[in-house]
């Protein structure tokens, strides 16, 4: 797939077909993370910033920001927004050859899931590369626990209406394409578009090969009306997530 197509095409309707992140965690964890590093002497980067949607977080706490992504339409549109301390840049962020300044801090949210793995790890040695020593990364992942689980309480719905799980409709729980090695390295099938997705050993696995330590991995939890249409009353915690990482550069 050409990524900067594929964006581009998407850029027009970003607000709304992208999962929104911000308006949907449950517990307001990214704003108190943003309040922890701010520091208007420090620079950051948006790693992947669509259509700026962190720009009212990042902007207002640090010196200035650079908002980087592949799609040059998200980006013009990001532009619109009102923020006189924000510079931009399009890159492929899953390029080696990408140069950023370096930096205090860098937030990338639901960016690093491409199904080539490759991409992703030089995603994450790109983070790397942009902190300074001492800098820290927050980052968000969609989890394959989180994907697995829900998929559990849509067949346990399915059952209090009397449905048998070899009758619940194949459309219905199509997250997983019978492909058993696309499975296993965590590609979940978001409409139809393959989606990596992380365990929290995978997480730590990773990061214990760059010089990125973390220091904080915990759930980013979202309501069920995220994932289901008009969920059931019964359906309460424990809630769907995406992983949340904040990490330390040695």
């Amino acid at each position: 797939m050409n990524e900067e197509a594929h964006w581009n095409t998407i850029a027009s309707k970003y607000n709304d077909e992208i999962f929104d992140v911000f308006k949907s965690d449950k517990d307001q964890k990214l704003p108190r993370y943003f309040e922890k590093h701010a520091n208007l002497s420090h620079r950051a980067i948006d790693f992947g910033c669509g259509t700026g949607k962190a720009f009212p977080y990042l902007s207002p706490v640090f010196k200035d920001v650079l908002a980087m992504d592949i799609s040059g339409e998200c980006l013009a549109t990001a532009r619109q927004r009102p923020y006189t301390n924000i510079a931009f840049k399009r890159a492929d962020l899953s390029q080696r050859s990408v140069k950023f300044p370096e930096v205090d801090f860098v937030f990338c949210c639901n960016v690093i899931m491409l199904p080539e793995r490759e991409k992703n790890v030089k995603m994450f040695q790109n983070i790397e590369r942009a902190l300074k020593p001492g800098g820290t990364a927050l980052i968000v992942v969609p989890s394959l626990d989180s994907a697995l689980f829900s998929s559990l309480r849509l067949i346990d719905w399915y059952k209090t209406e009397g449905v048998d799980v070899e009758d619940i409709p194949a459309s219905d729980i199509d997250y997983f394409k019978n492909n058993k090695r696309e499975f296993i390295q965590g590609i979940v099938y978001i409409d139809k578009v393959p989606t990596k997705h992380y365990t929290a050993p995978e997480l730590e696995m990773i990061f214990q090969q760059t010089r990125l330590d973390i220091t904080a991995l915990e759930k980013l939890e979202y309501a069920w009306d995220t994932e289901f249409t008009s969920p059931p009353s019964w359906m309460k915690a424990p809630y769907p997530w995406d992983w949340l990482i904040e990490l330390r550069k040695r």
